[in-house]
């Protein structure tokens, strides 16, 4: 039972919209590259990133159109400017403030019209554009709150390029938190307490006198529009501890305090989502928040939030409009009822402010008629209203309920039948509701569903008073003109398509898509259009299978005569092809239940010879009954009589093509449930629309040479259940051992098994259970790729006729995967072959958002469907949407079998990777410093390299890692096999002392390993000196790709980075460091080995000496001092 909550519930937020597909194709998902702030208004979507860009997206259509790129660190701040939209402002995690002015409408490029270092150093907090001139301020974590003006080009030449100065308005006490303009008016919210600043007079002064200690927003509250004409000065709203909020006018001064603690105690109202199914709770306590930001949402409500919810107030009245729970929630963007959030994993959601009712009618649009009936249910005082009639009328309400599952929503529709009950209608003169309804929307609707349009030109009256006797002869009328009879079933399918559609160009029926369809009618249509069917499927049967015994006209010599037998003839040869399919049946049934009662036997079923042999003597008569029929033809025929066939055939067989892709209704199963309604799923589409599948009927036409095998979607013969069923897993064991006994067709044996296994897969591929089959191509057959493709081609046909096809087919990625995700509990053979349309639509942005889909779909799926350097985001993506500590093992999880580990680290190993000879020597060394390039995959190779496995694949492993140059992960192998002499011969080569640290590197366990360490290092510096070079700079290769603007020198080049040199001088100091000087030392001299000292060395040597002799005396002292407390105590 869905609950219902109070009437004082008048709004709800919704997620109408997915934008994950936007940050895949952004590659913001893979956790490489996260989206760390966000800024919204009319026409953008500003998104800053951790790479240091910030993408622009055009919301109509959500299209990126520009890349803002800097070098000058990750972006902490974006805000689009809100009176021009031609300008946005920029602050990095250098301290730089950037305003750019984007210049499309004269398509020229961006430009930098503004540039601050007023902040270098510190991180900017927040960027506030000034509401009627070109100028930003910005506020930093040290308190400073500068101003920065921008030029323009659209002011004449030379006005972009002029440097105006950046002025310091105020240092507060503390960070800023968030600032706030309006009409010459700076507002700034510190740690400690709210300033506000008139930035024309250059006066300041406090709001309020009580101070606050934490993080607590601020902002200008707009009376109508931005200027206009005698609207009263904006209200200032602060927030305060304990869930209040200050109100305070435009001076400062403070008019009154809002207390929220208690009007927060009522119960959060569910995010109305797409992905799952709204949840109320009744019961809440009172809440004591802190708000760390307020902004304006709307014209009349104030919106804030925390982590884990979002509050929306009416300040005006002093109440709660809504508090919603939504899960880590780092910031939010609002532009009019809209709001994007961005959450702490990367993720945005977009959500909207909206009615109840509108909210069910978007939902419906979408067809998320599950999440509709549930917000009706659950909002039942703003369904009920007249007001909801003018977007919710009763005849919609109705086909929502149509649409939902009698079976497993049966509550559901009961109590969404109470709410259509007590429905108000819209005020109006009517004394019906359907009369109301029709005269709003110029149509009436009769009682068989038929809508019927009223013009507009005449008068309405006499319509509108139709009497149902009327209706009924309308109705009877129209269920004629979809009747055939005899005489027309027997000209051909073409003419009765175009008698259709000239009767139905003199009817005037809309086409609603909310209002269900009526029983009868349908069942009439149907009805008639089978009868139709059937008839003219067995009239083309008769006619092919009988046309060796006819008078054949030469097509050359232009004769066109009609092939028409004498119509008792006609009935004889139907009676006898019934009389030879009933035995051929019996005989296969027979044969079916041979073959089970010998699997049966422990004996056959356990040897794969004895197994083969039963199922080939059943695949004869399989295809002797079910099979095409040139196989069992009489041999005794004549080979130019053959050959004069071979022509007409095909000529017959392109004329009646549009006839050989019908299946008739009779050969489907009975269906049942015509009555009812039901969710959009895979099977009612095919259900829905068989007499449009193209799928090839029984044809006695042997396929060409060489040609591909047509696929059978349905049997040619109507099958029993029981007998289907046997068929099907009698069929699916055959396929499994590889359909034994290649030798009784020419054609089947000629390219071996595999061929054998395609043409048996296409031909009974209507018998076969595709989830079986799908299992199948990914373990029996996964090194027979034309296995797979002869089954993702049957997929792909029998999906052919489903809805989603033609979403797909309009090139909306969004769309598309929206309506994927509506196709839940999915259905995995189907999913997959939507899948494959959507990758060779839209490429590897579809596969980037395919771990939604998981474990539906498999991650072997993917790699069957999609090229190596597409598999590798899907799979990137898949295992960073796990958390942290669960990344590890649910990528063991996905190794089935195991040696796919060695082919995704190579895989990994080759795509968004440095070249090798960046990272290998000529002679296969380590080259210096090239541990510090960036690896596109490095987490995801981090990952593999740490899975548990054997000695056998950790070696093969390590070498891996070694021919590619990847030697963080080279050195953590090393560091398990324990081959520590190889790790240290190359931390020297790399030459970084950081990787003998405990973090990442390998730390000696010895003074014997120090003392190898020291002597490779001698080795290598007399052997070659180390080059300078430039570098991206990253800590182990994986925490940065290559999106960034070229990458950033190595800081520790020349004579600078000689602390982090893997010198013998410096292993001296680690060593003295760790084992003391004087014993260091003397050891190194016993050993024979001669460091060299410099005159800072032997002054830390010096050093060292003196702390450890202070820390002896120290210890000492205090040993004397408790030994002497001690013996005092005793005595």
């Amino acid at each position: 039972m869905v609950p219902v909550v109070s009437e004082s519930c008048t709004h709800v937020l919704a997620e109408f919209d997915c934008l994950d597909p936007l940050l895949s194709a952004l590659r913001l998902d893979s956790g490489r590259i996260k989206c760390t702030c966000l800024s919204v208004s009319r026409k953008w979507l500003a998104l800053g990133t951790s790479a240091g860009g910030v993408h622009l997206i055009q919301r109509e259509g959500w299209k990126q159109r520009l890349i803002l790129t800097h070098k000058e660190g990750s972006i902490t701040q974006v805000a689009c400017c809100p009176h021009d939209e031609d300008f946005i402002a920029v602050a990095t995690s250098q301290g730089l403030v950037v305003v750019w002015e984007l210049q499309l409408e004269r398509r020229g490029r961006p430009e930098r019209t503004g540039v601050s270092w007023e902040h270098r150093g510190q991180t900017v907090t927040s960027l506030c554009w000034d509401t009627t001139a070109l100028r930003v301020f910005a506020g930093d974590v040290g308190g400073k709150v500068s101003c920065v003006r921008s030029g323009s080009s659209k002011h004449g030449k030379g006005s972009a390029f002029v440097i105006f100065p950046v002025q310091t308005i105020i240092t507060v006490d503390s960070r800023v938190v968030q600032l706030g303009y309006a009409d010459g008016h700076l507002v700034v919210s510190s740690l400690t307490r709210c300033y506000l600043c008139d930035t024309e007079r250059e006066k300041f002064w406090r709001v309020g006198n009580k101070e606050r200690d934490g993080e607590f927003g601020v902002c200008f509250f707009m009376h109508g529009q931005r200027g206009q004409v005698g609207a009263p000065p904006p209200l200032l709203y602060c927030a305060r501890p304990g869930s209040r909020v200050w109100e305070a006018s435009f001076s400062g001064e403070v008019l009154s305090t809002h207390q929220f603690k208690q009007l927060l105690a009522c119960p959060p109202l569910p995010l109305i989502s797409y992905k799952n199914e709204p949840h109320f709770n009744p019961v809440q306590a009172p809440q004591s928040l802190a708000f760390p930001k307020l902004l304006q949402f709307g014209d009349q409500h104030l919106l804030t939030w925390t982590d884990s919810a979002i509050y929306i107030f009416a300040p005006h009245s002093g109440q709660v409009l809504l508090w919603t729970e939504v899960k880590d929630v780092m910031e939010i963007a609002v532009f009019r009822n809209e709001l994007f959030c961005l959450h702490g994993d990367g993720r945005l959601s977009h959500l909207s402010l909206v009615s109840p009712e509108r909210c069910v009618e978007r939902l419906m649009k979408r067809e998320n008629w599950m999440q509709a009936a549930t917000v009706c249910c659950m909002f039942q005082h703003a369904v009920i209203a007249s007001r909801a009639r003018k977007s919710l009328p009763v005849d919609r309400l109705e086909h929502l309920k149509a649409q939902l599952n009698s079976t497993s929503q049966q509550q559901l529709i009961g109590q969404l039948e109470e709410v259509i009950g007590r429905v108000e209608p819209l005020d109006s003169a009517c004394s019906s509701r359907r009369s109301s309804i029709s005269s709003h929307e110029s149509f009436n609707v009769l009682d068989c569903g038929i809508y019927r349009v009223i013009s507009r030109r005449g008068s309405q009256s006499d319509e509108d008073t139709n009497s149902i006797a009327t209706q009924t002869t309308l109705e009877e009328d129209r269920l004629k003109e979809f009747s055939f009879t005899d005489e027309q079933a027997e000209n051909d399918s073409q003419s009765v398509r175009g008698e259709s559609d000239r009767s139905d160009l003199g009817l005037q029926f809309l086409p609603l898509s909310f209002r269900p369809k009526p029983p009868r009618a349908l069942q009439a249509v149907r009805d008639s259009v089978s009868s139709f069917v059937k008839k003219t499927t067995e009239k083309i049967n008769t006619l092919q299978m009988n046309s060796d015994l006819w008078a054949r006209p030469d097509l050359r010599e232009g004769f066109q005569e009609e092939l028409t037998p004498p119509p008792d003839e006609v009935e004889h040869e139907v009676s006898d092809e019934q009389i030879s399919s009933e035995s051929e049946l019996h005989e296969l049934r027979a044969a079916t239940q041979r073959a089970i009662s010998q699997i049966q036997d422990p004996m056959v079923l356990l040897n794969p010879v004895c197994l083969g042999e039963e199922l080939q003597q059943w695949a004869l008569v399989l295809e002797k009954v079910l099979g095409p029929e040139d196989h069992y033809r009489p041999r005794d025929i004549k080979k130019d009589e053959d050959e004069e066939k071979t022509v007409e055939d095909e000529d017959v067989l392109s004329s009646v093509s549009c006839c050989i892709v019908v299946q008739p209704e009779s050969l489907l199963a009975p269906a049942n449930d015509l009555n009812e309604s039901s969710n959009i799923t895979e099977e009612e589409d095919l259900k829905e629309s068989s007499p449009c599948f193209t799928a090839p009927v029984r044809t006695p036409f042997p396929p060409l040479a060489n040609s591909v095998e047509l696929i059978q979607l349905f049997s040619p013969k109507p099958l029993p259940p029981d007998l289907h069923a046997d068929l099907s897993e009698l069929a699916c064991l055959y396929l499994e051992l590889g359909c034994p006994g290649e030798g009784r067709d020419s054609r089947w044996g000629k390219d071996g098994e595999v061929e054998n296994v395609c043409v048996f897969l296409r031909r009974y591929f209507f018998l076969l259970d595709q989830e079986r089959v799908r299992r199948m191509c990914a373990l029996r057959y996964s090194e027979q790729p034309d296995v797979r493709k002869s089954y993702i081609a049957g997929m792909l046909e029998f999906t052919q006729a489903s809805k989603v096809v033609e979403v797909i087919q309009k090139g909306d990625l969004l769309k598309s995967l929206r309506s994927l995700r509506e196709l839940q509990p999915w259905n995995a053979p189907l999913l997959l072959a939507h899948l494959y349309r959507l990758y060779e639509k839209h490429g590897e942005v579809a596969v980037r958002a395919y771990p939604q889909f998981y474990p539906t779909i498999l991650p072997s799926d993917i790699m069957a469907m999609a090229l190596p350097n597409h598999f590798l985001p899907y799979l990137d993506n898949l295992v960073q949407s796990r958390s942290e500590h669960q990344r590890l093992s649910f990528l063991g999880s996905l190794l089935q079998p195991e040696t796919l580990r060695q082919d995704w680290l190579e895989l990994g190993l080759s795509h968004d990777a440095p070249q090798r000879a960046d990272t290998l020597t000529p002679d296969g060394q380590p080259r210096w410093r090239s541990h510090f390039y960036s690896w596109g995959y490095g987490r995801l190779l981090s990952l593999l390299i740490r899975l548990p496995a054997d000695l056998t694949s950790k070696q093969k492993m390590l070498e891996t890692c070694r021919s590619h140059g990847y030697w963080m992960g080279y050195l953590y192998l090393c560091k398990e096999l324990k081959q520590r002499v190889e790790a240290f011969s190359a931390i020297c080569r790399l030459d970084d002392m950081a990787l003998l640290e405990e973090s990442d590197g390998i730390v000696p366990q010895s003074f014997d390993e120090w003392v190898l360490l020291l002597q490779l290092s001698q080795k290598i510096t007399n052997s070659e000196a180390s080059p300078t070079l430039n570098l991206p700079h990253s800590t182990n290769g994986s925490s940065s790709g290559n999106d960034s603007d070229g990458g950033s020198a190595d800081p520790y080049n020349g004579p600078a980075d000689w602390r982090i040199q893997v010198s013998p001088e410096n292993i001296a100091l680690r060593l003295v460091r760790v084992f003391g000087p004087d014993q260091a030392l003397e050891t190194l001299q016993e050993c024979g080995i001669q460091v060299d000292l410099s005159q800072r060395s032997t002054l830390v040597c010096d050093l060292l000496r003196m702390a450890e002799k202070r820390q002896r005396a120290l210890i000492q002292t205090m040993l004397e001092r408790c030994d002497r407390f001690l013996w005092s105590q005793h005595a």
